[in-house]
């Protein structure tokens, strides 16, 4: 497989001796081992890519985990909060289904990263956007996933003036990618404890090189 050429949308997952290379356009992932991850960091030196995230193992789980059998009781938020989170989930649902299907990941990174620039939300008012998403997100006929899920509770910190809650990180055992909210400490807001597992891939500090 051809290696990705680094740009300001590589993203650089370090596991051990192995490269995860994640496109922010596509969503395409690359692993690299050996001589051809040692040509990829080195040219990662001489490109605007963010620079390269060193990923913790996480615990041994044998590929498995718990899962609740059964959607735990979400009370209805504040109507305000409701009818902006229906409107902001639906444009998240528009702008994933209108355009090329190569794309598509990158249009909603976009979107989750709106408001990068805008203050950190308290806990508070972090949890209370991802719950009004997941509770308008039940009477959807459509998929919601965490990529969905979170870049429509992003969207709607931001219109509440707030940002930089946005986070997409890496797991290892198997390796995986998860999207989720985080508050003004960078703590995952609304998340079971497993997302403790996951590397945050687009910290300010990770993707300060992009912007120099």
């Amino acid at each position: 497989m051809t290696a990705p050429v680094p740009n300001r949308h590589t993203h650089t997952a370090i596991i051990e001796r192995t490269g995860v290379i994640i496109d922010y356009r596509t969503g395409s992932t690359t692993v690299l081992t050996g001589t051809a991850l040692a040509r990829w960091l080195d040219a990662l030196e001489q490109s605007a890519a963010p620079a390269p995230v060193t990923v913790q193992a996480s615990a041994i789980s044998w590929g498995t985990s718990e899962s609740a059998a059964c959607l735990p009781f979400l009370p209805r938020p504040p109507w305000r909060w409701a009818l902006a989170a229906t409107v902001l989930l639906l444009c998240t649902l528009g702008v994933r289904q209108l355009g090329s299907r190569r794309t598509r990941f990158g249009r909603l990174v976009r979107l989750a990263e709106a408001g990068r620039n805008l203050s950190p939300p308290p806990r508070e008012q972090a949890a209370l956007a991802v719950r009004s998403v997941r509770w308008v997100a039940r009477f959807l006929p459509a998929r919601v996933a965490c990529l969905e899920e979170s870049t429509a509770a992003s969207l709607l910190l931001a219109c509440r003036g707030r940002g930089g809650a946005w986070r997409h990180g890496i797991a290892t055992d198997p390796i995986r990618l998860h999207a989720w909210i985080c508050d003004i400490h960078a703590r995952p807001v609304e998340e079971p404890d497993q997302t403790d597992d996951y590397t945050p891939l687009n910290t300010p500090a990770a993707t300060a090189k992009r912007h120099r």
